[in-house]
């Protein structure tokens, strides 16, 4: 690349958009056009300090498109309605499916690569595994409407004739780092757990109400936030240097491939701080009970197969560098 590129990152105030784009910066590049909703106060810390070009309301961009003075090398797409507990599904469709397709018609109209965030939520209760195929997409059951949406879009993208020249779908699994602070009952059990020990020197975790889990031995795939935009960032420079072959396009799991317990993760967070782990169980809310995840693991057979051969942080680490060198200060990234 000789230049460096014009890129869009959608979602820029929220969690991941703003760790990407903090990450861009760190590797030289601040031709960025932001998109979010960028009058919610508790996000500003998240993107005002970065480097870019532009920002643009989420809602004005569609319509701004045509007109931008700008010509955009990449589209990178994290804004999403992320709220699994939001029961109302126009809701997710809005954001979710309707603006997602909106943007792809565009990356495939100006032959523009394209990457935008799925979910592991589309994966329902696992009853069909974890592979990032494309064959199984019909027969997901997804537990709540914010995963049906992320389904739903890549159900249509694998469907479409037409398409952006290269594109990926990241089927993202349990995200946790810094800038999650605006996320509120969302934010991961880390930082729930940080503000816990804080407060009263102990962390309550949800109960199993599943016969074949104990209290807190519930499983996720966790992966740290800095782990995951560094897949991002590769997978953009091989798009941008024409490195990146057609068959290489379509969906790609994204966590760690080890699952690990939400113990774990809790017990984690105190000995980051030198502390010794002190957990109680408390009954998980009837509102999500029945559409609870109780184990994730991605298949990562995929990207590694597509290339990618960087470790991913351990559960032990990356919990430490999170709590030391973000929640302990009140620190963003």
């Amino acid at each position: 690349m000789s230049k460096q590129p014009t890129i869009v990152v959608t979602g820029t105030a929220g969690f991941i958009g703003s760790v990407f784009v903090q990450y861009l910066n760190e590797q030289g590049w601040d031709q960025l056009i932001l998109v979010d909703d960028f009058g919610v106060e508790s996000k500003r810390n998240n993107w005002e300090h970065k480097k870019f070009i532009k920002v643009i309301e989420r809602q004005a961009f569609l319509s701004q498109l045509p007109s931008l003075d700008f010509i955009i090398d990449a589209i990178v797409h994290l804004g999403a309605r992320t709220d699994t507990t939001e029961f109302n599904y126009a809701i997710h469709e809005e954001l979710n499916v309707k603006y997602s397709k909106a943007l792809w018609n565009y990356a495939t109209e100006k032959q523009i690569p394209f990457i935008y965030a799925s979910s592991a939520a589309t994966y329902g209760d696992g009853a069909h595994g974890y592979n990032d195929s494309h064959d199984i997409l019909d027969q997901l059951e997804p537990l709540n409407p914010y995963g049906i949406s992320k389904n739903e879009f890549d159900k249509w993208a694998i469907a479409k004739a037409t398409h952006p020249p290269v594109w990926t779908g990241l089927k993202f699994f349990n995200v946790y780092g810094p800038n999650e602070t605006h996320k509120g009952r969302m934010a991961s059990v880390i930082f729930h757990s940080f503000n816990q020990i804080k407060e009263n020197g102990l962390v309550k975790l949800f109960r199993s109400h599943k016969v074949g889990f104990k209290d807190g031995e519930q499983l996720r795939d966790f992966i740290y936030v800095k782990d995951l935009v560094k897949v991002i960032h590769w997978m953009l420079q091989h798009m941008l240097s024409s490195t990146w072959i057609d068959k290489n396009n379509g969906l790609y799991n994204l966590g760690t491939g080890k699952a690990r317990s939400f113990h774990d993760l809790a017990a984690n967070t105190f000995i980051a701080q030198g502390l010794a782990p002190n957990i109680e169980f408390i009954d998980m809310p009837l509102d999500i009970r029945d559409k609870y995840q109780y184990f994730t693991e991605a298949n990562m057979n995929k990207l590694r197969a597509a290339g990618y051969i960087a470790p991913f942080t351990s559960l032990e680490d990356g919990v430490k560098d999170y709590v030391v060198n973000y929640l302990v200060p009140a620190k963003g990234y």
